[in-house]
């Protein structure tokens, strides 16, 4: 006898747009989701369409120098994700997912349409550099950009409050207790991920080739139509939608935490951890928090954190049920306590990840400005825009995870006796080797470039192009792309497995958080790198011809080098959350499903 498909008509945890609960054959399933991977489609395709060809216009419209384009995108892009990190507390905390989504999307269609009317209003981009005469280009002034920094920031403030709930919103559809639903939810996953490439392929290719022969305000307005079209698509699936309780952020517990403990620093902690508060004393609801998190064994690392489970003298051994509710402020339980440290133990990992993703942003900046000068044809008439140099890294994405399905997990799993093949940590030490190479392959291009404009006495005209094929880029762009498919994979992995059951939108937090400061770090040493070596012999230099942009690649990989070696140390000091509660004798809950993008 075959199970029913539900267990009534009426979900027990979701509601629709009344506030009703919702109906099963009414809400929720592939007809929402379907609305909501249109909206993140158009998203990827805005923020992308904008940022993987920015410098390029800041540059050659804005006339600003190399090191400040570069900055400009990075800091752009660094903003856009840690805002993120704001979207999903807005998210978890006070509005929603769904209003979430709405507002942060009609503001980065406000973005994007201010950047669209800078393109077209000539007061608000300085004049045309005139190539006859010897004057330098005019640059921007402060009311120009002014009104492009607003446009930008703008965008990243609704792109990263966008990114946060899409998503979580599109799992809400469907019903993690139904299993034809849940097998639902993973081909979502996968859609979600296939339109996120459809929406960067487009980015990459047609609307990098409109901005650049038929003009950025041809690009940047059909970004705004784009996200637009996204918004009213998402907002007329109101009526279809489940809506779910809003669970509060996992930052609120850390704080917590830090705050109960700070408040008790002046007491010892008692040897007997079992007279510390724990989810067995939670009066009244206790039995849901027990549901909910699993209770974890007491650690000897960050003891001082211990405190913040310290009873209070005049509470009693036993609380019967009825007794009012617990201030978190005051004190947290000691599970609340040891998720906390399970999320400090990942952080010398955390950090280690950085350097990825500051190699990473240098394929988005000098690299594209590498490329301009290049020869970019493709037989006698067609010219490849230099920042459709992008598309290597999906296609060495798309290389790259199939051959480590194919051969590289079968060959790992019988050497290393590992039904997974590489462990997060190994996945994620790879593509930092990866990204090392990158920058070695990049610095050996830079070094042949430079010597191809020497040697046709073409260092003096920043603007000519060097009879050398961009294709000389490819390898950087390649290695990048591969490393990214490891160390994408390989920290989503991590954090998601690492992080305790009961903060599991942590993970997302940790991850962005590392795109956001790799980005940052990128400003922070094009910044340094500018100052000590500007007066002399720039690296940096507006004239990529005159530069030694090849001595900032050989900084990085010497970086990364550095950057893997305390990888290595802190990969071989940690131990994973299975393995330390194996050695306890408790058997590890299984992880929810969920989706990062």
């Amino acid at each position: 006898m075959s199970l029913p498909e539900t267990q009534g008509k009426t979900l027990p945890d979701a509601w629709d747009y009344k506030g009703r609960p919702a109906d099963r054959s009414r809400t929720g399933g592939w007809t929402s989701a379907a609305m909501i991977l249109g909206g993140e489609a158009c998203e990827r395709l805005t923020t992308l369409g904008v940022a993987v060809n920015l410098v390029t216009y800041l540059t050659g419209t804005m006339h600003l120098g190399n090191s400040t384009s570069a900055n400009t995108v990075t800091n752009f892009l660094g903003t856009s994700f840690m805002l993120c990190l704001l979207g999903g507390f807005v998210a978890d905390t006070f509005l929603g997912r769904y209003l979430t989504i709405a507002i942060f999307a009609t503001i980065q269609a406000t973005g994007v349409t201010i950047l669209t009317i800078s393109t077209i209003i000539p007061s608000l981009k300085p004049p045309k550099c005139n190539l006859n005469t010897d004057q330098l280009c005019t640059p921007a002034t402060t009311t120009q950009l002014t009104v492009l920094y607003v446009a930008l920031y703008t965008l990243a403030l609704g792109t990263g409050g966008l990114k946060s709930s899409v998503s979580g919103f599109g799992s809400d559809q469907f019903d993690e207790l139904d299993p034809k639903e849940q097998s639902q939810m993973v081909k979502f996953f996968n859609w979600f991920f296939f339109f996120i490439s459809i929406g960067s392929l487009a980015a990459v290719t047609v609307l990098v080739y409109i901005q650049d022969n038929l003009g950025r305000q041809w690009g940047y307005g059909i970004c705004a139509c784009a996200i637009v079209i996204g918004l009213v698509v998402f907002l007329s699936g109101t009526r279809r939608y489940r809506f779910k309780t809003l669970v509060g952020s996992p930052l609120t517990q850390i704080a917590a935490v830090f705050i109960a403990a700070w408040r008790k620093r002046q007491l010892e902690s008692p040897l007997d951890t079992s007279l510390l508060f724990n989810v067995d004393d939670l009066p009244c609801d206790g039995n849901v928090m027990k549901k909910k998190k699993q209770k974890l064994p007491h650690s000897k690392q960050f003891r001082f954190l211990d405190k913040a489970a310290i009873k209070p003298s005049e509470m009693p051994s036993e609380m019967p049920d009825g007794v009012g509710e617990v201030n978190k402020w005051n004190m947290s339980t000691l599970t609340d306590v040891e998720e906390v440290k399970l999320v400090l133990r990942m952080l010398p990992i955390w950090a280690t990840n950085i350097m990825f993703w500051t190699v990473y942003a240098q394929m988005t900046t000098f690299s594209v400005s590498q490329a301009t000068t290049m020869d970019r044809h493709i037989g006698k008439s067609f010219q490849i825009p230099a920042a459709s140099l992008t598309v290597f890294f999906v296609g060495s994405i798309l290389l790259t995870v199939p051959v480590y399905d194919k051969v590289v997990v079968p060959f790992t799993r019988k050497l290393l006796k590992n039904p997974q093949g590489l462990t997060p940590l190994q996945r994620i030490g790879v593509g930092l080797v990866l990204s090392l190479l990158a920058m070695v392959s990049a610095a050996l291009t830079e070094i042949k470039r430079l010597r191809a404009a020497r040697s046709h006495g073409l260092t003096d005209d920043p603007t000519t192009v060097i009879p050398l094929s961009v294709f000389w880029l490819v390898p950087q762009f390649f290695f990048v792309g591969s490393g990214e498919a490891f160390t994408y994979i390989g920290q989503l992995d991590f954090f998601l497995r690492e992080c305790p059951k009961g903060m599991k939108t942590m993970s997302t937090g940790l991850f962005l958080s590392t795109l956001s400061l790799g980005f940052f770090f990128s400003s922070l040493l094009v910044t340094i790198v500018h100052k000590v070596t500007g007066s002399k012999k720039p690296w940096l230099a507006d004239n990529l011809n005159q530069g030694k942009l090849y001595d900032f690649y050989w900084l990085l990989a010497i970086l990364s080098a550095l950057n893997f070696l305390i990888f290595l140390v802190c990969a071989k000091w940690y131990v994973y959350k299975d393995k330390r509660l194996a050695d306890e004798g408790i058997e590890l809950e299984e992880a929810e499903p969920i989706c990062h993008a």
